[in-house]
């Protein structure tokens, strides 16, 4: 079976999914790489990996490799869609209803005022609302919330299915890992870009009422932003010089090494936040999570109270962590269950296996067995 995945640029958050494909189906997979990774993905920290891996095929090359892309789109048994400057890779594959997965993430990702961005309704039009009855085009949800907005709009109604990213599955000695939380006061960490909105002030608040409890604890805040600068006057201002620490920008695996020592993730981003890799990241680095609930990952990889916890405001923020630092019996039993999830359920060698399954409960016109994870079905939440 010959399958190719379109996107944009080939990254670490795709490359473990594309890496078990290939392992799969070999040369009978491609990974096509639309435009070249532009500078302020690198200036991010993310690495030009087109010239890395045998089953890139690099459409922005030049012609003769753009007519390849262009052909393979038509001659794939099944071609996976995701975030491409341009649709004329698809255009003529759908025509044709040819079997396609769309990997979406959801349209109104601002809520209300997604109705008035002209630019993105006009992208869903053409490339999902126009071909709503095709019988062979599916969505690889990219965000809990996509079935909730294609559903609305009368799209991919019982076709949409669980999916997200698979960045590196790291695989522990439990005890040992559980070992590296040990620590004198409660570890809190918050990593993520200092824009708007990911909520770095968040933290900030959270430090301060922590502080004003009594509560021994501290807070280590990853990365940079314009956001930087205004988060230091705060520590500053509210004399949290001795709880927060500013740890700046570090690459991916030192970020792992943090996630690996601390108790406590919160992750304060917006509903603008697609999915969130870095709740893989922090879950299978054993921390338990504490994310804002419209964060496009949470229903997905989430279950309260079991592997991690999900907040609808400030108030259940602050009670959910001061409840995880107050039992230690807790804390242990989602740190494990959040690694489990991440190690065992939700990995780029799960979601192939399963993305197989499914495929061949559609072409045999039955029931997806897959109950559970990537490729299960996708209700509106």
């Amino acid at each position: 079976m010959k399958i190719s995945f379109y996107s944009n640029f080939l990254t670490h958050h795709q490359l473990p999914f594309c890496q078990e494909m290939y392992k799969k189906y070999g040369d009978d997979f491609k990974f096509v790489s639309t435009e070249k990774i532009n500078d302020e993905r690198i200036s991010l920290g993310y690495k030009d990996m087109d010239n890395d891996y045998p089953f890139v095929l690099k459409a922005y090359k030049n012609k003769e490799e753009h007519e390849k892309a262009m052909k393979l789109a038509l001659d794939s048994d099944v071609v996976i869609m995701g975030s491409t400057p341009t649709d004329e890779y698809a255009k003529e594959r759908l025509k044709q209803d040819k079997l396609t997965f769309r990997y979406y993430a959801r349209i109104f990702y601002k809520g209300i005022f997604s109705a008035f961005d002209f630019k993105n309704l006009r992208k869903v039009y053409n490339r999902h609302f126009k071909f709503r009855k095709n019988k062979n085009l599916y969505l690889l949800c990219a965000s809990s919330y996509g079935p909730k907005d294609f559903n609305k709009l009368g799209m991919y109604i019982g076709k949409c299915f669980k999916w997200g990213y698979f960045p590196e599955t790291k695989i522990y000695n439990v005890k040992d890992l559980m070992n590296k939380k040990n620590n004198k006061k409660i570890n809190i960490i918050w990593v993520g870009r200092f824009i708007k909105e990911k909520h770095p002030e968040i933290a900030i608040k959270l430090a301060r009422k922590l502080k004003q409890n009594g509560f021994n604890f501290s807070i280590e805040m990853i990365g940079n932003g314009v956001l930087l600068k205004k988060i230091d006057k705060q520590i500053k201002k509210y004399r949290l010089e001795n709880e927060v620490k500013l740890v700046g920008a570090v690459s991916s695996e030192k970020v792992r090494g943090y996630m690996e020592k601390a108790n406590i993730f919160i992750c304060t981003s917006d509903k603008t936040e697609r999915w969130g890799v870095v709740l893989n990241e922090a879950m299978n680095s054993g921390c338990v999570t504490i994310a804002y609930k419209e964060i496009g990952g949470v229903p997905f990889l989430i279950k309260n109270n079991i592997n991690g916890f999900s907040y609808s405001n400030f108030k259940e923020l602050y009670n959910l962590t001061v409840k995880v630092i107050n039992d230690k019996k807790l804390r242990e039993k989602v740190s494990v269950n959040a690694y489990k999830t991440l190690s065992e359920i939700w990995t780029a060698k799960n979601a192939v296996k399963n993305f197989e399954i499914l495929l061949n409960s559609i072409l045999n016109e039955e029931e997806n067995p897959i109950k559970e994870g990537p490729a299960s079905n996708a209700y509106p939440v």
